[in-house]
């Protein structure tokens, strides 16, 4: 079946649009079980809690369960289901990923592919594992649900991203979150082509595509809180993947004349609950920051480090202390080499000395944010300045005369100087 390719980049689609196109996805199939693999709220503005409604509902008679891609998140609680995919799915079809115990390997990456892939940065296998839920066989369609976005890891999310990370296991997650570390975030971010993914590439020709593995993948953009999906793409190849990249380069890329001086991101606290997450406002803006320049987060959510106890505990160890001494650590320290998503995840917030960073929380003290190498503005006193309920997307001036640019969302695009990508 070919990939059903719908787009509006300036209306967007409408539910109605959306729900057609699904009717026509399914039309002719029969299906008595389907799993469905959407995001979890960390992706809230991706349509996917929207898709993974309608499909629920179109799918009625058949039995439906759902999988958030959680990778190494927490899972979700209820209040978090209701609000992403609406109260009409029961809580009992939902099932909880376990990234550390509930997968199962079906393949490998070769050693010798991961050195060629990474231009010699790594040489070393990387176990394929998924989900034990994926491979049931009761199961007639798995339907993988995700936005394409940049992505600090792989370039361009989603595609067999939300497969293999999302629904995937330590030893993958590890390595590939690794070898995006040692590549680069800026030779990464924003691009369909990178080593990352080329191995996520490979693990799809020879392992995900023998499953039952389909894809629904969105382009968003969102505006004054509304919203749209401008870019819908449905079915197996990654030709659907390929148009998504496209419409996503061209909408959640923000391109800057000159490097910025101050910047303000707000991390809504229903998306952003662990620097783990909100560390975006770091990933998404590196590119435009200015040397020297300050970055400030304003993180009314953030209530802890890592999304569970053991990446909370070595974040809190070790800090966000910049590349070059994590990697010296990860040579010494056992527990770094055993956890290399969250060495990865150190390298990734830190911005190597280059600008500040300063957090500005309610739920995280002053002793502990410092503790892993931040700067600490208490929430309240950092909003009485930067108060994002005057503050615009992109520049602003503020009464004595600073100038800052403001982010409402960092997990929405990806913010670069002129020229960045003219590769593209």
């Amino acid at each position: 079946m070919p990939v059903i390719i719908a787009e509006n980049e300036y209306k967007g689609l409408s539910g109605g649009e959306i729900r057609k196109h699904f009717i026509e996805f399914f039309k002719g199939r029969k299906l008595s079980k389907v799993l469905l693999i959407p995001p979890d709220i960390t992706r809230l503005n991706s349509g996917a809690g929207l898709i993974t409604s309608i499909c629920y509902q179109l799918l009625e008679g058949t039995h439906v369960d759902v999988l958030p891609a959680l990778g190494t998140h927490a899972p979700m609680t209820r209040d978090e289901q209701i609000a992403f995919f609406g109260p009409e799915i029961p809580a009992d079809r939902f099932l909880v990923h376990n990234w550390r115990d509930g997968v199962t390997k079906i393949g490998e990456v070769p050693a010798g592919f991961i050195e060629e892939a990474s231009e010699g940065l790594m040489c070393e296998a990387f176990d394929v594992e998924v989900s034990d839920y994926l491979l049931d066989p009761s199961y007639d369609l798995i339907l993988s649900i995700g936005q394409v976005v940049p992505h600090e890891v792989v370039g361009m999310a989603n595609y067999t991203k939300n497969v293999v990370v999302g629904c995937g296991g330590s030893r993958f997650i590890n390595g590939s979150h690794m070898l995006g570390a040692f590549y680069g975030l800026e030779r990464i971010m924003g691009r369909d082509h990178s080593p990352v993914r080329a191995v996520f590439d490979y693990a799809e020709r020879n392992y995900i595509s023998k499953l039952r593995v389909e894809y629904a993948l969105t382009v968003t953009v969102t505006e004054e809180n509304k919203t749209d999906i401008i870019g819908l793409y449905i079915g197996k190849e990654r030709e659907g993947f390929e148009r998504g990249v496209a419409l996503s380069q061209k909408h959640n890329l923000s391109y800057l004349s000159k490097p910025v001086k101050t910047c303000v991101v707000w991390l809504d606290e229903r998306e952003f609950h662990s620097t783990w997450l909100g560390n975006k406002a770091i990933y998404r803006t590196r590119m435009a920051m200015a040397d020297g320049g300050r970055l400030i987060v304003l993180a009314p959510g953030v209530k802890m480090f890592g999304e569970d106890s053991e990446n909370d505990r070595l974040i809190r160890k070790y800090g966000y202390v910049g590349r070059l001494r994590v990697l010296e650590l990860i040579k010494t320290e056992q527990e770094l080499q055993n956890n290399l998503s969250a060495a990865a995840h150190l390298i990734h917030g830190s911005s190597d000395g280059r600008f500040s960073i300063t957090y500005c929380t309610q739920h995280l003290g002053k002793e502990e944010v410092e503790g892993v190498a931040f700067e600490y503005i208490p929430f309240d006193q950092a909003v009485a300045r930067y108060n994002p309920r005057e503050l615009k997307n992109g520049y602003n001036t503020l009464p004595d005369g600073e100038e800052v640019y403001y982010i409402e969302n960092p997990a929405l695009g990806l913010w670069a100087l002129e020229g960045a990508f003219d590769e593209i």
